[in-house]
């Protein structure tokens, strides 16, 4: 601020001041202009980038949920959500405002309590009054915590056994015996095993990348030794696969889907589809605590006999899509009932809504009992069997008429008519959740764990063979129940294998299960 004191008393230098000062200021007022134009275009383009993103959310959770593939989905925000990230800094590059003046966004107390913290202590180098130079005292702080990131660490465990010997009987040596390993001779521990596992099942990482990973820290392993790593822990993991596949068919109620695994066949030059199978149990939905599971098998074809030795003598609801190989199955075993799908049902109309009044209303119509589903998702199973035939039943019955009088009104070669072909064909599938309420309204619980087999597919384009197509889904069935019984993959992956190398009992690996780890 300019005092009177620091005005020249010349009138030629106080014309001069004043004309510099005019100037200064006219510069001033141009820069927050282009200051303020520059926001202002930020500020649209975070508009109009958000608009993006919210018409995306809308397309995975609004009524046109299904017009996006999910993974396309999230490569879209990512891309939208860095250029927000972009028009943001930019944003704030532009504004006048001093960053020590802007509003800041605290992360206090919100990163997780178990990480680690390092303190770095921000102080000034004065600790003396400006005003009158009398010491300084502390009388507050301001805390901000954010997260930071140590890169994969490698570290070598050196163990050494020392050995004892006797000089009164100089032929005994005295040692303790060497830890028992996964790889015997090998130089992995446990622990990095389980992060190969963990990186190509979970994380979808082929070998080859995390060899190129590792490679940036000095780090030189071949991916056919990674292979090799991988392959012993299947050979380990193998009987806990088995465990879980055994406890679902003693279950009553079972999910199966099945997706393709490609796999190299070596003497035609290209690859063959073979099938990767799954089995799920989630009875959560009805208030149940047993706890769900999933597991993958593979198989060379995608024949109903496949399915038939997976199940063995499983009796009971079989809940799947329209997979006519089910429907053999079930031909086949009396014991088994099938309960069809109604997303699938849902899904044939959908492809057709934009051009027919009647897909349309059949979705209108389906929409109804998926809000009712809501209405008693997580009650008892009595309360869902008697809201469903209370409300869910006079909603199913006319859509049946409705559906049985429009077939007649189309032509026999439409896709209107299979459609309504496809819903009718399996009618009593589609009503068993009305007389039973553990039954579900989809089977999307088994969609669910079939999409990170696809992620894995994606990556890594195709399995070397049936044998490795087999450990596929060895490792993926222990990874995805970790998944859904929420634990640390690679935690329990490292525990279990350390005891499957020391010797647990074969017969005791119902205590190696993931939802033990949180009983």
């Amino acid at each position: 601020m300019l005092m009177e004191a620091d005005l020249p008393e010349d009138i030629e230098a106080l014309r001069a001041f004043a004309h510099e000062q005019a100037h200064i200021l006219a510069a001033e007022r141009a820069a927050a202009a282009e200051l303020a134009l520059a926001k202002g275009e930020a500020d649209a383009e975070i508009e109009r980038l958000q608009s993006i993103i919210d018409a995306f959310m809308r397309h995975r959770f609004g009524a046109r949920s299904e017009q996006l593939d999910p993974d396309q989905l999230q490569l879209g925000l990512e891309n939208v959500e860095t250029a927000l990230g972009q028009a943001r800094a930019a944003r704030e590059a532009a504004s006048p405002q001093s960053r020590s003046d802007r509003p800041r966004k605290s992360n206090l107390g919100s990163l997780p309590a178990h990480l680690e913290r390092i303190e770095q202590v921000v102080d000034i180098e004065n600790k003396a009054c400006p005003c009158c130079g009398d010491t300084l005292h502390q009388i507050g702080e301001d805390v901000a915590e954010r997260l930071d990131v140590v890169p994969t660490t490698f570290r070598v465990l050196v163990t050494r056994r020392p050995r004892y010997g006797c000089r009164s009987c100089e032929s005994a040596v005295v040692q303790a015996p060497a830890p028992a390993r996964i790889v015997e001779g090998g130089i992995p521990t446990e622990a990095l095993i389980a992060q190969v596992l963990v990186a190509k099942y979970a994380d979808h990482l082929p070998l080859y990348r995390q060899a190129q990973i590792y490679a940036r820290q000095g780090i030189q392993l071949d991916r056919s030794t990674l292979a090799d790593w991988v392959g012993r822990a299947a050979w380990y993991l193998r009987p806990l696969r088995d465990h879980i596949l055994e406890r679902l068919r003693r279950s009553e109620r079972l999910f199966a889907d099945e997706t393709t695994a490609p796999v190299l066949d070596p003497g035609r030059g290209r690859t063959k589809t073979g099938q990767l199978w799954a089995y799920a149990r989630d009875d959560r939905p009805w208030g149940c605590n047993d706890p769900p599971m999933i597991a993958y098998v593979y198989a060379a074809d995608r024949k109903s006999e496949r399915a038939e030795a997976h199940l063995r003598d499983f009796a009971g609801i079989l809940q799947v899509d329209g997979y006519g190989g089910y429907a053999a199955l079930a031909k086949r075993r009396q014991q088994i009932q099938l309960a069809f799908c109604w997303s699938h049902v849902r899904r044939k109309f959908y492809e057709l809504a934009d051009k027919s009044p009647v897909a349309t209303e059949v979705l209108r119509r389906v929409a109804m009992l998926y809000a009712i589903e809501d209405e008693v998702r997580g009650s008892s199973a009595e309360h869902r069997r008697a809201l469903r035939v209370e409300r869910a039943r006079i909603v199913v019955d006319d859509l049946r008429l409705y559906l049985d009088a429009r077939l007649r009104q189309v032509s026999a070669k439409s896709k209107l008519a299979e459609a309504i072909r496809y819903a009718l064909n399996r009618w009593a599938g589609l009503t068993v959740f009305l007389g039973d309420g553990r039954v579900e309204l989809d089977s999307n619980t088994v969609e669910r764990s079939i999409r990170p087999l696809a992620l894995n597919r994606k990556n890594a384009l195709f399995a070397g063979s049936d044998e490795g197509g087999d450990n596929w889904a060895v490792i993926a069935t222990l990874i995805e129940n970790c998944k859904i019984t929420d634990i640390n993959p690679h935690a329990w992956m490292t525990e279990t294998l350390t005891k499957l190398a020391n010797g647990h009992p074969a017969n005791s690996v119902g205590e190696l299960m993931p939802w033990i780890a949180v009983a």
